[in-house]
């Protein structure tokens, strides 16, 4: 990953904990994404599995124009290729009788919004990156618990549900994280880069809530 050092050495202070600076100041964008109608009514039981299907399609545009990036020499370890949730998601649109959801499931606006601006953010490592940060940690975060919810209320079966399920060896979801963000952190990255950080981070979230929005329509 080639992100340009700061203008000045601080090497004697510590770095900033990036990934906690980020939390904080997308928490009310977070929260805002994650409780429109659509997506509260399909996590609290109110819709179908058919329903779940069009929610993942949709993603699939979104993850296909993440992952279009690939890996690059000098990424190190916050982009990591094993991340990489496409593949996942075609098998599970599969298992639900997707399996032409790019003819069946035709990006919505919103989706077609979002994943041109991951095409157009993906040579700045800074803005790829926290898209990569809000998409994946997510995944590995409530993504889990996405999944239990569509199993208990819509009885989608575990071939419906890979793309939640991470293969990170004995290493395990939450060590993962941590060591996702302690890679970040050793980016050592300058203030205004983490501002940019910040506000890419708040866009996704922003570009994720109205993909629920278009999907509730």
């Amino acid at each position: 990953m080639t992100i340009a050092p700061p203008a000045e050495s601080v090497a004697a202070t510590e770095p900033l904990d990036v990934a906690a600076l980020v939390r904080a100041a997308t928490a009310d964008d977070h929260r805002n994404a994650e409780t429109r109608g659509f997506i509260t009514r399909l996590m609290g039981g109110e819709l179908s599995l058919d329903d779940y299907t069009r929610y993942l399609a949709q993603f699939a545009w979104v993850y296909e124009a993440l992952e279009e990036r690939g890996s690059r020499e000098g990424d190190g370890e916050v982009f990591d290729p094993q991340l990489a949730r496409l593949a996942a998601i075609e098998s599970d649109l599969a298992a639900l009788g997707a399996a032409d959801w790019r003819e069946t499931h035709p990006a919505l606006p919103a989706t077609a919004a979002y994943a041109a601006h991951l095409r157009a953010v993906s040579d700045d490592d800074v803005r790829y990156l926290a898209h990569h940060y809000t998409r994946y940690l997510g995944d590995l975060s409530g993504g889990q618990a996405i999944a239990a919810l569509v199993a208990r209320h819509y009885g989608a079966t575990p071939e419906q549900l890979t793309f939640y399920d991470f293969d990170l060896g004995d290493e395990g979801p939450v060590r993962y994280k941590r060591r996702y963000r302690d890679a970040m952190n050793a980016l050592a990255l300058d203030p205004v880069q983490v501002d940019a950080l910040i506000d890419e981070a708040k866009a996704s979230f922003r570009l994720n809530g109205a993909i629920f929005e278009g999907l509730g329509q």
